[in-house]
């Protein structure tokens, strides 16, 4: 008798082996699915695929990315983390609740951009400072009492115009590390009052003759000062210009 249900025990458990087994290999298979597709993930996040602005919504989507990515940078929001950031960005468009209240984000957004502001002016300072420190050791560049500096490309032999006098000049403006950010070169040469610019222009253009050529250079407070000028003139900005004083009108 023990050895009939011995017996029938050992028949009822093949089955529930098979199936056991049968199970646990298909967890296996599933499992190594899940790993292919995660390695094809990482994969894609070492080697992000290259978005095709090919219709008309794409561009307007990328377009207003960098718009806003521009705008972040230049008040100095360029340590931001652009995957957490593309996260919250997708959690609103999608539709899905936010994982930081609102009034947290006001506020947490609020203090990092102020300190990142200053963070940035405090550089922008720093490295303008030095800039002209090691510009006026330079041969040929003369410092006056403002701070303006400049060094003479070519000479001219005509007039010099006063604050009322409008001039025509071509100009090149950049940045200390070289980066053009306007010019009348390639167009036709701009005319204006000699008073109604910037301090560094209206004193160094009193200080040219008709057909100078000259390289100035501008401290902050004597160019566009501790605000800037929208999104191209960044505050604190030591500015560059190649000037060419055409004519005194």
């Amino acid at each position: 008798m023990r050895v009939i249900i011995y017996c029938l025990a050992f028949l009822i458990s093949v089955p529930a082996l098979s199936q056991s087994k049968k199970e646990l290999l298909g967890q296996v298979d599933q499992l190594k699915k899940e790993t292919e597709q995660m390695k094809a993930e990482i994969q894609l996040l070492k080697n992000p695929k290259e978005i095709e602005l090919n219709d008309t919504l794409k561009r307007v989507s990328y377009g207003l990315g960098t718009l806003v990515a521009a705008n972040l940078k230049s008040q100095g929001g360029d340590s931001l983390d652009v995957a957490a950031m593309t996260a919250g960005l997708k959690d609103v468009m999608t539709g899905k609740e936010s994982q930081i209240p609102e009034m947290e984000v006001m506020v947490l957004v609020q203090i990092y951009m102020q300190a990142a502001m200053e963070k940035k002016a405090l550089r922008m300072k720093a490295e303008s400072a030095k800039f002209l420190e090691d510009n006026k050791k330079v041969e040929g560049v003369q410092t006056t009492q403002s701070g303006l500096q400049y060094k003479v490309i070519s000479s001219g032999k005509g007039k010099s115009p006063v604050a009322t006098d409008k001039v025509t000049v071509h100009y090149t403006g950049k940045f200390v590390d070289g980066k053009v950010f306007d010019s009348s070169v390639g167009r036709d040469p701009v005319t204006f009052e000699v008073g109604g610019v910037i301090p560094g222009w209206t004193e160094a253009l009193q200080l040219m003759h008709e057909g100078d050529k000259w390289m100035i250079y501008l401290p902050y407070d004597i160019a566009y000062g501790e605000r800037g000028s929208g999104n191209d003139i960044p505050p604190y900005a030591t500015l560059i210009f190649e000037v060419e004083l055409i004519k005194v009108n």
